[in-house]
This record gives C-alpha cells, sequence and structure tokens, in this order.
C-alpha cells in the first residue's frame, strides 16, 4: 500500500468535511464525520498533521542532520503563519464582496467584512499578531503554534519518549487555565483551539509518525483486543450522537451516558474526543487497511488525495468555498427544488477544491507552458 497516498486521502477528506460542517444549510454536512463520531474533521486533520511532522523529521534529521529539521519547520511555521494573514485578508474581503452583492452568509463573523474596509491595516496588525483569528482559520492559529515549537519538543520527544508524553499528558490536564493566560480579543481570552490542549493529539501524532516501526508490531501483537476496545469506543460515541439527534426522549439515556464521560468540550480537547479519534485511527490503519487501501487507488480516492497534497493552498480555498457555498445555499428556497439546488451547491463547492488544489499542485507545470509560449 501506498501509505503516503492513504495519508493525503484522508487529509483531502478532512478538509471537505471542515468546507461542508461550515455550510450550515448544505445537504452533504449531514453525511460529515461529525454526524456519526464525538470528533470531527479537526481532530482528523490535526492528528494526520502530526503523524507526517514525525515521518518528515526522521528523514530529514537522517539525511540533513537536526538543525536541517530544525529548520524546515520553522519555515513551516512562518508559511503556516502567512497563510493565516493571507487568508483573514481574503476571507474578509469576499464576505465584503458578497455583502456588497446582497448575498447574505453565515459562516464568519460579520465584523470582518467591516474592519477590512474601515482599517485594513489595523485588521491585518491583529491577525498577524494572533490577537485576532477570524473563525474557519483559527485552527492555523493552532498549527503555527505546535510546528513553532517542534524544533525543541520534537527532538525532546525523540530522546526521552514517555517523559515526554508524560509532561504532554501533564500540560493537556491543565491546559484550561493555561489557555486563559494568553492575550486575546476573546473575552474568556486565551486561543478558540487551545493550544495546550491540542497539543496533545498533535504530539502522539508525531510519535506515531517517529517511531512507527517500534510501536506498530507491539500494538499488532494485541490487535484483537485494541480492535475490541477501539469499536467498543466509537459505539459508546455513536450512541451519545443518537441520543442527541432523538433529544428529549433520549434525555435520560443521555444523562446516563454523560455519568461516564462527563462533559465534550471541542475546543480543549476532552478525553473522550481524543481517545475516539486514536480508536478510529486504530481501526483504519489496521483492520480496515485493506478498504483503505481500495479507496486510495479509486478515482474519488486519488482525487481527495490530491486535496491533500494541496496543504495550505487547499485548507484556504476550503474556507473560501465554504463562505461562498454557504451565501449560495441562504439564497435558494425551501421544498424538493431547494434540496436539489443545495445539493448541486455541495457538490460545486468539492470539485472546485479539487480543481484548486489539482491546478495548485501543477503550477510549476503551468508556469513553464507559460513561459515556452511567452518565449520568442
Amino acid at each position: 500500500m501506498n501509505r503516503i497516498v492513504a495519508l493525503d486521502m484522508l487529509r483531502g477528506y478532512a478538509l471537505v468535511c471542515i468546507m461542508l460542517d461550515h455550510m450550515p444549510l448544505g445537504v452533504m454536512r449531514n453525511l460529515t464525520l461529525a454526524n456519526f463520531t464525538v470528533f470531527d474533521a479537526a481532530e482528523l486533520f490535526v492528528l494526520l498533521s502530526g503523524f507526517l511532522v514525525g515521518l518528515v523529521w526522521i528523514k530529514v534529521e537522517a539525511r540533513q542532520g537536526r538543525r536541517a529539521a530544525q529548520w524546515r519547520f520553522l519555515k513551516r511555521a512562518y508559511q503556516v503563519w502567512l497563510a493565516l494573514v493571507i487568508g483573514a485578508v481574503l476571507l474578509a474581503l469576499l464576505s465584503r464582496l458578497l455583502f456588497e452583492l446582497k448575498l447574505n452568509h453565515t459562516a464568519v463573523w460579520f465584523q470582518y467584512a467591516r474592519w477590512i474596509i474601515d482599517n485594513p491595516a489595523g485588521y491585518v496588525a491583529t491577525v498577524a499578531l494572533m490577537w485576532l483569528q477570524p473563525n474557519l482559520l483559527d485552527v492555523l492559529a493552532l498549527y503555527v503554534l505546535l510546528i513553532l515549537t517542534a524544533p525543541i519538543t520534537v527532538p525532546f520527544l525523540l530522546r526521552m519518549p514517555f517523559t515526554a508524553m508524560a509532561v504532554s499528558v501533564g500540560i493537556w490536564w491543565i491546559s484550561g487555565p493555561l489557555n486563559a493566560m494568553i492575550p486575546n480579543q476573546r473575552t474568556e481570552q486565551g486561543l478558540l483551539f487551545n493550544p495546550f490542549g491540542w497539543q496533545l493529539l498533535f504530539f502522539v501524532g508525531v510519535a506515531l509518525g517517529a517511531f512507527r516501526d517500534k510501536i506498530m508490531p507491539v500494538l499488532r501483537q494485541r490487535t484483537g483486543v485494541l480492535n475490541g476496545i477501539s469499536v467498543a469506543i466509537l459505539l459508546f460515541g455513536l450512541a451519545i450522537i443518537v441520543c442527541w439527534r432523538i433529544g428529549a426522549p433520549a434525555k435520560p439515556y443521555a444523562e446516563m451516558l454523560k455519568l461516564v464521560y462527563g462533559s465534550i468540550d471541542k475546543w480543549s480537547l476532552d478525553g473522550l474526543r481524543l481517545v475516539s479519534i486514536l480508536a478510529a485511527s486504530w481501526l483504519v490503519a489496521v483492520p480496515l487497511s485493506p478498504a483503505f487501501e481500495w479507496m486510495a487507488r479509486t478515482g474519488a480516492g486519488r482525487a481527495l488525495a490530491e486535496i491533500g497534497r494541496g496543504g495550505l493552498w487547499a485548507f484556504v480555498t476550503c474556507v473560501l468555498l465554504s463562505i461562498w457555498g454557504d451565501a449560495l445555499d441562504m439564497t435558494v428556497p425551501e421544498g424538493p427544488t431547494g434540496f436539489l439546488l443545495r445539493l448541486g451547491i455541495d457538490v460545486w463547492v468539492i470539485l472546485a477544491l479539487w480543481a484548486s488544489s489539482a491546478a495548485w499542485l501543477r503550477r510549476d507545470q503551468w508556469m513553464a507552458n507559460i513561459r515556452s509560449h511567452l518565449t520568442p
């Protein structure tokens, strides 16, 4: 199996889910990951990002040394920060354009559209300082901090893995008070995606990527037990989702389940969401691996892989398309015709995301062709 293609496919799937989840009136958002589990595409994206960091770090350090790996990820942190700033500007300008065209939308806060015109320098400065993180792009602010600390934290993890993971768990445990100490425009202070909570999932991914050759043989010796535990965790999460969907009639059952898991807090990454994404990852990587081998070879799998390889370009594009799709959805009437039109909008934004990512991946080829035609 080409594991990189499979990972790219899953990253592409995560981006599609993120896009559809931020289109409130969309049809296909009812089929995304969040409808069947207590976690969503954000956890999948962060875990895969950490896993790829571990893979890349090991390869770069083995070939070029630790300094080269550290420098590579410092540059990557800058690229993510730059994508955050540019994406914030494009998001605000698109929102403003849609309002000027009388196309209402709810995917992003309306104030961004005002600030980008009334005080563009102030808007850009507050985003650049990460005092402000526009919604839909706020996960990039989390990613900036995680990648920025990688030159220190990853060597620590590689040298003392058990100690490093113990420290990571400890930080996750007290992540709430730590996040509240970060200056921010939010009343609660701190980032919406609590970096002290989400770092645990990220570094679990890094550890799995860096030590996969050592970890997987040990885990595979306990495949039956881990399969059973993973299925039980996901069924428990599905029961919670079903109770939420049913509503008041299922409230007694929901309260009973809540006695087990306590509370679910996406923004600080609660324990249930954490173990659920890890359980799902085990099932995908081991018992369901043949199925994902097949999916990675299909046309849809290859298209998703191209979206996944689109990286920051694809992420910013998916955010912009979700705003545009949300605005289009709000112009559609109710009824069967409206359902079909909204389904068509969903398909269109997915195809647009794939086309944009595919064009980005082939940008060197496009530029070479253009230069060849311009050269006398």
